[in-house]
């Protein structure tokens, strides 16, 4: 006997006696409740200044704030699609109360009033969140990723050719005046050689004038008139370009056109697996209990340099340092160590080798090493591996990119020549020369003793799983390999963005709230 079967009703037209609430239809602890609920509690008063006032009334700081947060937590960052889901999903309606805000005011909110504020907005964040008992600002795992920006990856400018370009200039012009005064020379009259030291594009243009002056009335080569002609079109416009070129790069080795704050970085992201360099930005941040306590993007390659101007801006958001900082061997230099030092900051921080001193135990059985070898340190001297001493041959000083200078103190061999174990000790010619930065091994030793602690190898440990599942999280949960917007500052509001959306995801993931 076949059984009868039961639809439940359907009726799109069916009435209300009351009309639905928004707020019936969002689930109690919905992520939407949190970002509105945190929000409520900011102090937004410097992001109102950021409005003139007068004209049509303007939608509220505090709303927008809400929905693009919300919207970052959703994965959804073009300005066109928050613009559809305020239209369509239920959350979004709910956390704007009715109101409609079109995609030009939503991007204008974000580009232009919220660029300068959001920082200071995120650290009221990061505040309440350690209020909440869920982070601590003082306890900073910090690490680095690269995050490609929003750019052509083939129009670029790379210093060395702005610098080969002005060289090829400057030679070709020495060429010419090489001609004039063979020219001359036949005559047996001198002149005055121009200065081809300061090649600028106003001297360029003299340059070339004296040029044609010396060779008015006389049969010149159709080589050298061409070039002439050529340099006078051309040269000082293209210096001019190369001018303007080496100042966006400053110390940087390359810039996107149309990105010119972006840096060509090798990504980990290589879907044409050549190691293709793409326009990019290095994303530094700090994280405890898996929270980002602050970010800081950078235009250089390597994370060396990074970790004074990350700390920094730690230190002038909170007002204060924190304690103690774990990161990788990729920031264990020198001018790091120092400024953990004099900030009184304990630093977990590995070195280079660090793990090849741990795992390789025929390292230390190399005599060849400068490590390894014999020092006598009442009398400052080295002794080689057949016990010629090295003596101090006086001091080197170097300066690093960022200004920070180093010293070397120098030891030096008496006499290689013979030795049998010239080719394994050094390849250098004349006497074995080797250079010792006592400070620096003084400040690896003390990292080194840090991270061999029972507290030290945990930290290690947790830092793969601290900062690591972050950018995990980033790129492939959130889906955000690419930035939307261009320049520096606005890349940085949309990490602000990206970064408050990744905190109040896991803090609503968390001991529910009585909202």
């Amino acid at each position: 006997m076949s059984k009868k079967v039961t639809f439940k009703t359907y009726s799109q037209n069916q009435l209300s006696l009351l009309p639905p609430s928004y707020d019936d239809l969002v689930a109690a602890n919905h992520p939407v409740r949190v970002v509105n609920y945190i929000i409520d509690q900011l102090d937004i008063s410097a992001l109102a200044k950021e409005y003139k006032g007068g004209g049509s009334s303007s939608y509220h700081p505090r709303m927008l704030l809400k929905v693009l947060v919300y919207a970052y937590l959703r994965n959804v960052y073009s300005s066109r699609k928050i613009e559809q889901a305020l239209q369509e999903n239920i959350h979004f309606m709910w956390l704007i109360g009715q109101s409609k805000p079109d995609h030009g005011t939503i991007s204008n909110f974000r580009g232009q009033r919220l660029r300068n504020q959001l920082k200071q907005i995120f650290t009221q964040v990061v505040l309440l969140l350690q209020e909440a008992g869920v982070l601590s600002i003082k306890d900073l795992y910090i690490d680095g990723t690269k995050i490609e920006a929003n750019a052509n990856r083939y129009t670029f400018v790379w210093a060395k050719s702005a610098k080969t370009s002005r060289e090829r200039i400057q030679k070709q012009l020495k060429d010419i005046w090489a001609y004039v005064e063979k020219v001359y020379g036949e005559e047996q009259k001198e002149l005055n050689e121009p200065d081809f030291t300061a090649i600028d594009p106003e001297k360029i243009a003299a340059t070339i004038d004296q040029i044609n002056e010396a060779l008015k009335d006389k049969p010149v080569n159709k080589e050298i008139k061409r070039k002439l002609d050529y340099g006078k079109k051309n040269w000082p416009k293209n210096l001019q370009k190369y001018k303007e070129q080496e100042e966006i790069l400053g110390e940087r080795n390359s810039y996107s056109k149309t990105d010119p704050d972006a840096t060509f970085m090798r990504m980990k992201e290589d879907h044409m697996g050549n190691g293709q360099l793409k326009p990019g930005y290095n994303l530094q941040a700090s994280s405890n209990n898996q929270y980002i306590t602050n970010y800081t993007l950078a235009q250089t390659t390597a994370d060396t340099t990074t970790l004074k101007n990350h700390l920094n801006e730690h230190i002038n958001s909170y007002g204060e340092s924190p304690d103690s900082v774990t990161a990788d061997a990729g920031y264990g230099s020198e001018e790091n160590y120092t400024y953990l030092e004099e900030n009184d900051i304990t630093g977990f921080v590995k070195y280079n080798y660090f793990h090849k001193e741990q795992h390789d135990k025929k390292r230390a059985e190399i005599p060849f090493l400068p490590d390894n070898l014999f020092y006598n340190e009442g009398q400052d001297i080295y002794y080689c591996p057949i016990g010629q001493p090295m003596l101090n041959i006086g001091i080197k000083q170097d300066t690093t990119k960022t200004g920070f200078e180093q010293a070397y103190i120098r030891y030096q061999a008496q006499n290689c020549a013979g030795c049998p174990m010239q080719g394994q000790c050094h390849k250098a010619k004349g006497n074995r020369i080797v250079e010792r930065n006592y400070n620096l091994l003084r400040l690896k030793k003390q990292a080194k003793e840090l991270l061999l602690l029972e507290k030290g190898v945990a930290k290690r440990k947790r830092r793969c799983w601290e900062i690591e599942a972050i950018f995990a999280n980033i790129k492939q949960n959130m889906n955000f390999r690419r930035f939307m917007l261009r320049r520096l500052d606005k890349v940085s509001l949309e990490t602000g963005l990206l970064a408050m959306a990744h905190n109040l995801k896991k803090f609503s993931a968390g001991p529910k709230l009585a909202i």
